[in-house]
C-alpha cells in the first residue's frame, strides 16, 4: 500500500511540477512526516525525482519558447555551487530552521507579487539585457537558493519561481527557468543524500517506478501549462506560495 502511494503522490506531485513549479516539497512532506522515512532517504528520493521534474520539464518549456536560457544558466552555475554547499549544511544546521528560512522567503515572494502593482507580466527588469550587473546578481541568487533548497528538502520552484515574476520575468517563462535550474540543485543534492542512503538497497529498487511515475506526470503537467493564462498563472503560484508558507510556518 505504502509503494502504491508513493507512486500516485509522484505522479500527482510530477503533473503540479509540471503545471505550476511548484509542489516538489510535498515529496519529502510525505516520506518523512506520513511514512517516518529518514530524512537522508527522503532527500534521495525527493531530489532523485525533482531532476527528473527538472529534465522533463525544461525540454518541454524550451520547445514552447518559455525558457530564457542566459539568464538561467547563469543562476543555474551558482545554484550548483549552492546545491554542493546545502547538503553539508543539512548536516551542521537543525532542519527546522532551515525549513523556517525557506518559507520565511517563500512567503515575502508570493505576497510581494500579489501585492505589486503595474510593470505587466514580462515586463519588469528580468526580461531585460543581461548585463554584467545582472549576470552577478543572478549567479547570487543561484547560490542563495541553491544552498537553502538542497539544505531543506525544497526542489527549487517553490523558492525560485515565485522570485523570478517578481523580476519580471512572464509567469510562464518563470516555471521553465525554475525547472531548468533545479536540475542544477537537484544534481548534486540526490548525489549526494543517494550517497548517504548507499546500504538501504529497497530504496534504489524503488527508485526506478518512483521516477517512471514522477515523469509521467511532468510530461502531461508542462504540456497543458501553455493552456493557463499568464497572469491567472501569477496569482495561483503568488496564492499557492503564501498559504504553503502560512501552513508550514503555523501549522
Amino acid at each position: 500500500m505504502n509503494i502504491l502511494l508513493i507512486l500516485l503522490l509522484n505522479l500527482a506531485v510530477g503533473a503540479c511540477i509540471g503545471l505550476t513549479g511548484i509542489a516538489g516539497f510535498l515529496l519529502p512532506m510525505f516520506y518523512t512526516g506520513f511514512l517516518g522515512m529518514p530524512a537522508a532517504e527522503s532527500l534521495a528520493l525527493s531530489f532523485s525525482a525533482f531532476l527528473i521534474s527538472g529534465i522533463l520539464g525544461a525540454v518541454t518549456y524550451y520547445k514552447e519558447g518559455n525558457l530564457e536560457i542566459r539568464p538561467a544558466a547563469v543562476m543555474s552555475a551558482g545554484s550548483l555551487l549552492g546545491a554542493l554547499a546545502g547538503v553539508k549544511v543539512n548536516l551542521l544546521i537543525p532542519e527546522d530552521v532551515m525549513q523556517i528560512i525557506l518559507y520565511l522567503v517563500v512567503l515575502i515572494s508570493g505576497a510581494s507579487i500579489l501585492l505589486r502593482k503595474g510593470g505587466g507580466v514580462g515586463s519588469g527588469s528580468g526580461a531585460e539585457k543581461l548585463t554584467g550587473g545582472r549576470k552577478a546578481a543572478y549567479f547570487l541568487l543561484g547560490i542563495v537558493t541553491g544552498t537553502v533548497c538542497a539544505a531543506s528538502g525544497a526542489g527549487g520552484p517553490v523558492l525560485v519561481m515565485p522570485l523570478l515574476t517578481l523580476l519580471g520575468f512572464p509567469a510562464h517563462t518563470a516555471v521553465g527557468m525554475s525547472l531548468f535550474n533545479s536540475i542544477f540543485i537537484a544534481l548534486p543534492a540526490a548525489g549526494g543524500y543517494l550517497w548517504n542512503s548507499a546500504g538501504n538497497r529497497e530504496l534504489f529498487l524503488l527508485l526506478v517506478p518512483v521516477l517512471a511515475a514522477h515523469g509521467i506526470g511532468v510530461a502531461a503537467g508542462s504540456r497543458n501549462a501553455k493552456r493557463i493564462d499568464q497572469n491567472l498563472l501569477k496569482r495561483i503560484v503568488a496564492v499557492g506560495s503564501v498559504a504553503i508558507a502560512l501552513v508550514k510556518l503555523f501549522l
